[in-house]
């Protein structure tokens, strides 16, 4: 059988990644990646709709403490106003640094 490669949904250019109500914005190899967890969601005409969603900027580095991971948190209303608050925190975390 031909390799099959994994393909993720995008958002951005950056993957999208859904472990049950959290969902992971970023890529893992990179110093930071956007953690999004719902918190409460509502039923609307057979679609669950996510209401208060949890935004952390988190660093992937497996040296530091669980707690000293988390750079940035907010709690939004809202997943694409969460989703976009993160997208923004990504984008200037990972900017390169003028010296």
């Amino acid at each position: 059988m031909a390799d099959k490669k994994e393909e993720f949904l995008t958002y951005k250019g950056k993957p999208l990644v859904r472990n049950g109500n959290t969902v992971y914005y970023g890529n893992m190899a990179d110093p930071f990646v956007v953690m999004l967890q719902i918190k409460s969601s509502k039923e609307i005409q057979d679609i669950s709709v996510s209401e208060d969603v949890l935004v952390q900027l988190l660093a992937t580095d497996p040296d530091l403490r669980p707690k000293d991971k988390i750079i940035k948190k907010s709690e939004k209303k809202g997943f694409y106003t969460a989703l976009d608050l993160g997208a923004v925190w990504l984008e200037r975390a990972l900017r390169p640094s003028k010296n």
